[in-house]
């Protein structure tokens, strides 16, 4: 069954349209200060960051999007392809349905057939660590695919309008603590596209957590994957329930701001609903290290490596483009970049008393 549902997934996100209705991710409330001056040339700018033991050659990620599913190999090996030759690193999608049925492994080891020297993120759902298995599912995750970390991901909004979904998240920090603690690599926890507050942030970088991946609102609803999914098998309730919540949440340009109020030494990644380069640069200038990207690599994704590749070079290009234009050679430049908050995005920060102090 985790199996079946894992395409169906997949199927819904490349045939219909699940993005968010009402909501953006509010990367267009971000405005850089335009450097009509810089001083520089284009190749200047050097983008290599260094992320989980690897070097990068820009702060992107393929962001988790499928497996589990024996049609899912070649999404994963396509993917796996480009973010090798383009040296970036990717996380792969839940592992359940391999940790449930072994036979599975292969659709995710894929990855690492690819390439030895990419940078491989395994990931587990939270909800599985609260199975008798716990850390365990995680442990075994790793040593799938000998990732070079692994990412937990939070999905209650998912779970509770999905039929048959786990509804009890009681326990979970704990959980995640205990995981830290068994697991031989660095722990990332990311949502599914409903963000991250501040005040679950400081929770989970109290359990031990390494990175944060925002994953806000503007991207991919889950909750209106499910109401696809719920309509196709009749469960008209679930349905109603998930359209309700389809733009439930905390917006990605919101979710940085919240984790990167709280300082300190962890990694901040941000991802929902990034599309191009300019909004890994707004998201960068708001105080995220790297940035993520999923569906719009999807369809790509279906046609094969160099597509994904090509459009991936597209956002590196538009990144590099963006540091020129406010004046930075580097992807730490960013974060001292001049730049103008409006729209809901300041109503936001004022709310939650978070203005930032320079600029």
């Amino acid at each position: 069954m985790t199996s079946e549902r894992k395409f169906t997934h997949l199927e819904i996100c490349r045939d219909k349209e699940v993005g968010s209705r009402e909501e953006t991710n509010h990367l267009e409330d971000v405005h850089f200060i335009h450097n009509a001056a810089p001083e520089m040339a284009l190749g200047d700018v050097d983008l290599e960051y260094r992320l989980f033991g690897k070097s990068l050659s820009a702060p992107l990620l393929i962001s988790a999007m499928t497996g589990g599913h024996p049609q899912t190999r070649r999404i994963n090996e396509n993917l796996a392809l480009a973010a090798s030759k383009l040296r970036l690193g990717m996380c792969v999608g839940s592992q359940r349905a391999a940790i449930e049925d072994p036979t599975l492994e292969g659709t995710f080891k894929v990855v690492r057939e690819v390439s030895k020297d990419l940078l491989v993120i395994a990931n587990v759902g939270a909800a599985q660590l609260l199975t008798p298995e716990g850390a365990k599912a995680g442990v075994r995750a790793v040593e799938m695919i000998e990732a070079d970390a692994l990412a937990v991901h939070l999905n209650p909004l998912q779970e509770l309008v999905q039929p048959g979904g786990d509804s009890n998240y009681r326990g979970i920090v704990g959980a995640i603590r205990s995981l830290a603690k068994a697991v031989s690599v660095p722990v990332m926890v990311k949502e599914t596209g409903c963000g991250i507050s501040r005040e679950v942030a400081s929770r989970l970088l109290g359990a031990g957590v390494a990175a944060i991946d925002v994953a806000g609102v503007g991207g991919t609803s889950w909750a209106a994957v499910e109401h696809y999914n719920a309509k196709s098998i009749g469960d008209v309730a679930k349905a109603g329930v998930a359209e309700t919540f389809w733009d439930w949440g905390i917006p990605t340009a919101m979710g940085i701001c919240e984790v990167a109020s709280l300082g300190g030494r962890f990694t901040l990644i941000a991802s929902g609903g990034i599309k191009n380069g300019l909004e890994v640069a707004k998201s960068l200038a708001l105080g995220a290290n790297a940035a993520g990207i999923a569906r719009p690599l999807l369809i790509p994704a279906f046609a094969g490596g160099e597509a994904v590749k090509t459009k991936l070079e597209q956002v590196i290009s538009e990144l590099r483009v963006a540091a020129m234009l406010v004046g930075v050679e580097d992807v730490a430049g960013f974060a001292k970049a001049k730049i103008v908050v409006t729209g809901r995005l300041m109503e936001w920060l004022e709310a939650r008393k978070m203005l930032p102090g320079r600029r």
